[in-house]
């Protein structure tokens, strides 16, 4: 069970979205949120207190 690349949740079975990069890197996405924020708008997790990466 893979965990989204973004916010850190787990993605269930047959559900979410694989982005495959040009260098080869695998991401899992479990919405489109998450998607967008990271890839279109360029956002580090870090600083979204909605994902489980957030520092104070």
């Amino acid at each position: 069970m893979p965990k989204c690349s973004f916010c850190g949740k787990d993605i269930e079975e047959g559900t979410g979205k694989t982005f495959v990069k040009t260098d080869g890197r695998i991401l899992y996405f479990d919405n489109q949120k998450c998607e967008k924020n990271m890839l279109k708008l360029k956002r580090k997790a870090r600083n979204l207190k909605w994902t489980k990466f957030y520092e104070k």
